[in-house]
């Protein structure tokens, strides 16, 4: 059987997107091995820079679905293909998060026995986090109500829908060839170097999602991998309303604002 282009693409670059950026998370808190939030960042932003570059011929490189469902309402994305992209993008994260735990997986349990946590219980969030995204971030730790303080569920929210508006008004502005100083050779850079300034920002908070892919594939395997119900009941709603709908909507609102500020202006520069 043949895969279509399209299909490789989505789920192999999201695959590797996952692989990279999940797998920093998996090495910082298991072994300590990167030190401060923008060394996790950092493997991030390339990750994804590397994905693009292999899959961009083959399937436009969304990797995301927000990605996917804002060029299909703000460009000639056939809206046909919004969910098979999405379920290419979900098959590769969870793909993924498989081959991570098979890498990591004494790495995991070991961290679990030294630190007394106790899979799929109260407080395993502490691991979970490897996989699934959870506001504040846990930071290898269980989440106290203390902690909790940091981020409110509205607050996390916001944050993941204005963080998805900035990284799509660049993926937009980068990719327009009306931008006369758009990257052109270093686009997939260009946006893998904005996901790190993302998260280094809001990294500390939200975990820093702006994927539906990224956290819902991993989330769903981590449930399947011992953790149970818990990755769905830590933050209540807040796993679908900050992680799903909060970058979809981010994601359309930095579509509509490079359309309404940026398209036209992109075309009145260059004159057509």
């Amino acid at each position: 059987m043949r895969w279509p282009g399209w299909f490789t693409g989505e789920f192999f670059g999201t695959f590797l997107v996952v692989f990279f950026g999940c797998g920093s998370v998996c090495a910082a808190v298991t072994t300590g091995a990167q030190v401060g939030v923008f060394q996790v960042a950092i493997v991030w932003g390339l990750g994804i820079a590397t994905a693009i570059y292999l899959t961009g011929a083959l399937s436009g490189a969304h990797l995301n679905p927000a990605v996917t469902v804002s060029m299909a309402v703000w460009s000639d994305f056939p809206k046909g293909r919004v969910v098979p992209y999405m379920l290419a993008q979900l098959a590769g994260a969870f793909v993924a998060s498989a081959v991570l735990y098979l890498v990591f997986g004494d790495a995991l349990r070991e961290f679990e026995r030294v630190n007394g946590i106790v899979r799929g219980q109260t407080g395993s969030e502490a691991s979970a986090m490897v996989f699934g995204e959870f506001y504040p971030n846990p930071c290898g730790r269980p989440l106290t109500a203390e902690a909790r303080l940091r981020m409110s569920a509205g607050a996390a929210f916001g944050t993941e829908v204005i963080a998805t508006a900035v990284l799509l008004l660049v993926i937009f502005c980068v990719t327009d060839e009306r931008n006369q100083a758009r990257p052109q050779g270093l686009t997939a850079a260009t946006i893998g170097l904005t996901v790190t300034l993302l998260i280094s920002l809001v990294g500390p908070l939200t975990m820093a999602s702006f994927n539906p892919a990224r956290d819902l594939g991993p989330r769903v395997f981590s449930a399947l991998a011992g953790w149970g119900s818990l990755p769905f009941q830590v933050n209540g709603v807040g796993w679908w309303a900050v992680y799903i709908v909060g970058p979809v909507a981010g994601g359309l609102l930095g579509g509509g604002i490079y359309t309404a500020c940026f398209k036209r202006a992109y075309r009145e520069v260059g004159g057509r």
